[in-house]
């Protein structure tokens, strides 16, 4: 950033003691910053795009899957596709806790996609016997509700798509710590946090790099990641969605600044409280699913201190489940 000290040297001479022209051009110049900033991440972002690419149609065949929620990072990531030039499909998992105007936004996407010649998926889930899995369904056959400790939903319903594919997440390190731990390339194994880093210095710039090997000849016994936004901030995010006028989900506009599921015991308890009061169906759904655990968890002989799904559910929307997780015994029984 030596450029960056040189001009903003040559202001203050240029100045003086000046201070309203000295804010100034310090606005100016975090500007620049900001816009040069974004553009050497979307080069690094599409030179990953392309060696995950390389790799993946090099030793399989097969064009790298775009994984798609229907939030800011995924329109953002969709976009680098694009841009790359890469020959890519889409893929997207049906939580069926999306709220309704996310599920609109991935069709509607989808649509604009297929009609391009874009390969695009959406993963409803169908089971051997025909029916589809759902969160609904699912918290009555696990015995207990999802919590930050036993978070089920998330590889039931998001990561099991995709068998023996390599696939790019839009997967951030300012998004949590817990992701702070990950990878811009990583081969996964049954979860995220047993995953196996692989340098991005590495892989991008030492082709016969020992760890790209490594990466390359895993012949797939793994789910292969990679994470090309993994170093963007919500501002470089927002920059980007700016300045390439990138339509994003309306529920931005609604004083939304995450989306995910609907209840999601990653999120904050005010986050989980405004969706439950702006979408009360779900809370009503999650009550009805509580009280069919409950009802098979007396089926198969287990006890538990609440009587009803109400109960279950003002337990389970305390804050981060601090006070309930002691009570995580009364459901961890099978």
């Amino acid at each position: 950033m030596h450029w960056f000290s040189c001009i903003a040297q040559n202001r203050l001479t240029v100045r003086g003691n000046n201070p309203q022209g000295y804010k100034a051009d310090c606005k100016i110049a975090i500007r620049i910053f900001v816009v040069w900033r974004v553009k050497e991440l979307i080069e690094k972002s599409i030179d990953r795009l392309k060696l995950a690419s390389d790799i993946l149609l090099k030793h399989y065949n097969k064009p790298l899957v775009c994984e798609y929620s229907g939030g800011k990072d995924s329109d953002v990531l969709l976009q680098l596709f694009r841009m790359s030039g890469i020959p890519f499909e889409v893929h997207n998992s049906h939580t069926t806790v999306d709220a309704p105007q996310t599920v609109r936004h991935i069709k509607n996407t989808f649509s604009e996609l297929t009609d391009k010649g874009i390969k695009c998926e959406i993963d409803y889930h169908v089971q051997e016997n025909g029916n589809r899995l759902t969160m609904w369904n699912l918290i009555p056959r696990k015995l207990m509700p999802p919590t930050r400790i036993v978070r089920y939903c998330c590889s039931e319903l998001k990561e099991g798509g995709n068998p023996n594919r390599m696939i790019a997440t839009g997967v951030r390190w300012s998004e949590s710590s817990k992701r702070s731990n990950r990878s811009p390339f990583e081969v996964l194994g049954q979860t995220a946090s047993k995953s196996i880093g692989v340098s991005d210095e590495k892989m991008l710039i030492t082709d016969n790099d020992c760890t790209r090997r490594l990466f390359e000849n895993c012949q797939m016994k793994a789910k292969t990641v990679v994470n090309p936004i993994i170093d963007w901030t919500d501002q470089n995010i927002w920059q980007f969605i700016g300045e390439k006028d990138i339509q994003v989900c309306e529920l931005y506009q609604c004083g939304y600044n995450r989306l995910g599921c609907l209840g999601c015991p990653l999120a904050s308890k005010k986050q989980r409280e405004k969706e439950m009061y702006d979408f009360p169906k779900y809370k009503q759904a999650y009550i009805r699913a509580f009280d069919r655990m409950i009802e098979e968890r007396r089926r198969r002989g287990k006890d538990t201190k609440w009587s009803c799904g109400e109960e279950v559910y003002l337990w389970w929307m305390q804050d981060n489940n601090v006070v309930g997780q002691m009570e995580l015994s009364d459901f961890i029984e099978y």
